[in-house]
């Protein structure tokens, strides 16, 4: 099911995007935003109720409606059902061929603007957006928290847009907590970071407090409940709400709950849960036994087998870095209730919400924009941070909005930054980790996938795997028809597999008459290595083998050269090249490269 791009649903927040199309040609682009998984509902001009009917029925309780036809039309069937800004859903209106996405109303706080980017980046096309801020390229404060996985509090939100798009000073903004990283956004040029010593108010604060002013609230705080058997419901709320209250902590800033596993089934746990939609975290007792706590108790350790439940649960769930707000608070039964229960409260280094986050593992292509899959420029439009290798995030840079930060690594440290990802993702943001070609090949998504792995089935955002062409694909592309028989890939380099690995590999795919793609086949400091495989390739092949040398593939300085593998012109290759070798029935003629589909003598069926 599609959702909105937000944070988790409060209470009483809507769901669900519709597609409605007015014409017979509204068709073939709701069937395409179906099948992205944009929509969770569609209605053509013939389905029954109509989508006038839908509309009207739909109004108040829908997320969003994608609605393929003219602006005049669209304004005309919604304009006596507007009431006012923060109730009404976001309206993303489509031409008919799917060229432009308009967000015509909920631009910011309903999430219209960030729904046409999705919808364009769906259909290959470009969002049009008409907001002040949009136009010149500053944050849309009423609206961008909920992309870092924020929580929106009160405040005369109206006024400070209203300021913000007169642009007579720079605004000043405070990060009292969650994360800072938003401040080095491109967006964010025109805001002003408040001075630890600052007297003037600001405009805008992020904090885990309530207060007045325009507040967003990060997911920073996390609450550990341990309670006795059928400990009533209302003694769980007033504790909760005491304790906040007492602390002027926004209950926007929860994280979540976390309690012992023993307390898995307890129902007045399940049921606050569920009410203030806060994700549970339940951890054993020799998890929680070995944190350290400032309130151990004997009696619980001997009922538990762990000598902390609420403090303990809650600097785990918080993450690294987590310190305790609230030590251990006990409330018990008053009038009509039973039971007890016992609060802590603790606080994230910085935020730490990893059910709200997304990791997206997003493979690029060869390089040139038009190589990309629909599916990663979706996945790239709705990412809040982009990670990977700087000179990928070149080639992708002409689709980066100025609301989305980018995050350079180095080559060699890739761990770095599927570590970073990953917690960026359990800070509670939707991260692209970007890999060239495709992620699953020589790639990150491996090495993500295992660090992922590593966390607590409980604790882990979401992962997707997003595919992307691999220069393999595009080599061949360019060669002529070289895969048409079985293949494999080999990577010569030998920072991560031995050496003998390698060569018995190249052995095995000689013997068994492979085409062979060559990835990483030379670099300054390994120069000798492509050598050895093509003498190794040559003990099972002719001399006279067809090798395409195929460099910087998708790029503005691509080249395509054929040669044989006796004389591979080993010297003219390294780490920007692959190197693609025929097996024994592979020939060359005519500037193209083809392996025959079968072997001599065999019939196609």
């Amino acid at each position: 099911m599609s959702q909105l791009p937000t944070t988790a649903p409060a209470a009483g927040q809507r769901a669900g995007i519709w597609g409605l199309g007015f014409s017979s040609a509204s068709t073939a682009v709701l069937t395409r935003l179906q099948q992205a998984g944009l929509l969770d509902r569609q209605v053509g001009p013939h389905d029954e109720p109509s989508p006038r009917d839908c509309l009207r029925r739909e109004w108040s309780s829908a997320g969003a409606f994608v609605v393929v036809g003219a602006c005049g039309l669209v304004t005309r069937l919604m304009a006596p059902l507007l009431s006012d800004k923060d109730r009404d859903p976001a309206v993303v209106v489509v031409d008919p061929e799917g060229r432009f996405a308009i967000p015509l109303l909920g631009g910011h706080a309903a999430g219209a603007e960030q729904l046409s980017h999705r919808v364009a980046a769906s259909l290959g096309g470009q969002a049009v957006l008409t907001g002040a801020t949009a136009a010149m390229g500053r944050l849309n404060l009423d609206s961008f928290g909920q992309a870092w996985g924020w929580r929106r509090g009160q405040g005369d939100w109206s006024g400070l847009m209203q300021a913000a798009a007169r642009d007579t000073a720079p605004l000043l903004v405070e990060a009292r907590h969650g994360s800072r990283r938003w401040l080095d956004l491109p967006a964010a040029a025109g805001l002003q970071a408040a001075p630890a010593n600052a007297t003037a108010t600001p405009a805008m604060v992020v904090d885990i407090h309530s207060g007045d002013g325009c507040r967003w609230h990060p997911p920073s705080l996390w609450l550990g409940l341990g309670c006795e058997r059928h400990t009533s419901l209302s003694l769980l709320e007033r504790v909760v709400d005491q304790t906040l209250a007492d602390l002027q902590l926004a209950p926007e800033a929860v994280a979540g709950l976390a309690s012992i596993d023993r307390k898995a089934d307890e129902p007045a746990l399940l049921a606050l849960a569920a009410q203030r939609h806060w994700p549970l975290r339940w951890f054993d007792a020799p998890r929680l036994a070995e944190v350290p706590v400032p309130n151990p108790s004997t009696a619980v350790a001997q009922e538990m087998g762990t000598a902390s439940v609420a403090e303990a649960s809650a600097l785990l769930a918080a993450g690294p870095g987590a310190q305790l707000l609230q030590t251990k608070r006990i409330e018990r039964a008053g009038n009509g209730e039973q039971g007890a229960a016992t609060l802590a409260i603790a606080l994230a280094a910085s935020q730490w919400a990893p059910q709200r986050g997304q990791l997206h593992l997003v493979g690029s292509g060869p390089g040139s924009l038009d190589l990309l899959t629909g599916d990663a420029r979706r996945a790239l439009a709705e990412a809040t941070v982009w990670v990977g290798y700087g000179l990928y995030l070149d080639l992708l840079e002409p689709l980066r909005r100025p609301d989305q930060l980018r995050w350079d690594g180095q080559l060699t440290e890739e761990r770095a930054r599927c570590a970073l990802a990953l917690e960026l993702a359990s800070q509670g943001l939707t991260v692209a980790l970007v890999s060239s070609g495709d992620s699953g090949i020589y790639a990150m998504a491996g090495l993500a996938l295992e660090l992922w792995l590593a966390q607590a089935a409980d604790g882990r955002p979401s992962f997707t795997v997003h595919p992307g062409i691999s220069a393999l694909q595009l080599a061949a592309a360019r060669a002529g028809a070289p895969l048409m028989h079985d293949f494999c890939t080999i990577s010569l380099s030998d920072r991560l597999t031995p050496w003998a690995v390698i060569e018995r590999r190249l052995q095995a795919a000689a013997a068994g008459d492979f085409v062979v793609a060559l990835y990483n086949p030379r670099s300054q400091g390994r120069d000798w290595q492509l050598a050895r495989a093509r003498e190794l390739l040559l003990e099972g092949r002719p001399a006279a083998t067809p090798v395409a040398v195929a460099r910087q593939l998708g790029r503005a300085d691509e080249s395509m050269s054929l040669h044989t593998l006796g004389e591979l012109p080993v010297e003219q290759v390294d780490m920007l090249t692959l190197v693609l070798v025929g097996n024994s029935t592979s020939y060359a003629q005519d500037g193209r490269m083809v392996t025959p589909r079968g072997y001599p003598g065999a019939e196609l069926s």
